[in-house]
């Protein structure tokens, strides 16, 4: 009778859970498709929204913007976060270990506010010193994005890079591998999923930023948050329903394909141990 319970509210909880989250969701895609101006009244099924966002120059490149931003970002996240990971993770206990795993897991419990204003008075007084970069847009908007992101990749690499068997890694090198040869076709593989992870982490907090880009950006440089943001206080336009409609269809496709991506991945890993164990 207690798991019969406990099973009803288990089912109960999971329902509730996902209603809650989703639900909202839904009925968004679904005024997407309003014919009305109204988004909280119904008057008919129609792609108007669509068609007006799809002529909105602003929200465009606005978007386009967000985008190249996220991309890049994602990458230089990637490749820094990669190599931190590997400093803290491969190298040992070095001098000042403590000190740079402190800064660089920094970002992830500093208040955004904070990061952006610091970074907005760095940006100013390089270019007073220095001259460069010569006024905020996507290149500082670019750098601010890539320092809070590489905390959050690096976490992701370094809780990964600890669970790789070192032994697979030794065996290659006692077979006259190189430790370059051996990270790239060892290491690099094996924490496949994990890389991939992390760009969608990196790429997805470039791409949702409103409060750091609202710092470090100039006239010339609206990202689609803040282009969104300033929307929404005006009122809330159907055309806005339409395009977080797209974004969400883009996410599940992205999610589908990395988790389709990290199944196979997991799959040809273990099929590959398996072999291993039966010749050995």
């Amino acid at each position: 009778m207690s798991d019969q319970r406990l099973s009803k509210f288990s089912i109960s909880s999971l329902i509730f859970g996902f209603g809650f989250l989703y639900v909202p969701i839904m009925i968004l895609i679904v005024y997407s498709f309003n014919d009305s101006r109204l988004v909280t009244v119904w008057s008919g099924f129609s792609f108007k929204s669509y068609f007006e966002l799809f002529q909105d120059q602003q929200i465009l490149d606005a978007a386009w913007l967000s985008l190249e931003i996220a991309l890049l970002c994602a990458c230089m996240s990637l490749i820094l976060g990669l190599m931190a990971s590997l400093a803290l993770v491969r190298f040992g206990r070095f001098r000042g270990h403590m000190t740079f795993a402190g800064m660089i897991t920094a970002p992830l419990v500093m208040p955004e506010v904070i990061t952006g204003l610091s970074l907005l008075l760095l940006f100013v007084a390089m270019e007073q010193t220095f001259g460069w970069p010569a006024g905020r847009g996507m290149l500082t908007i670019f750098i601010a994005h890539v320092t809070f992101s590489t905390a959050f990749v690096t976490v992701i690499l370094s809780s990964r890079l600890r669970e790789v068997d070192r032994s697979i890694e030794e065996a290659a090198m006692d077979l006259g591998a190189t430790p370059l040869k051996v990270f790239f076709v060892i290491t690099l593989p094996i924490i496949a999923p994990a890389l991939l992870a992390a760009w969608l982490l990196g790429f997805t907090l470039s791409l949702d930023d409103l409060v750091i880009a609202s710092f470090v950006s100039g006239p010339g440089s609206t990202t689609l948050p803040m282009k969104v943001f300033s929307s929404v206080r005006l009122g809330v336009s159907p055309k806005i329903n339409a395009l977080a409609t797209i974004i969400i269809f883009l996410v599940s496709v992205g999610v589908f394909i990395t988790g389709w991506l990290s199944l196979r991945w997991e799959k040809k890993r273990k099929l590959e141990a398996m072999l291993l164990t039966a010749e050995s």
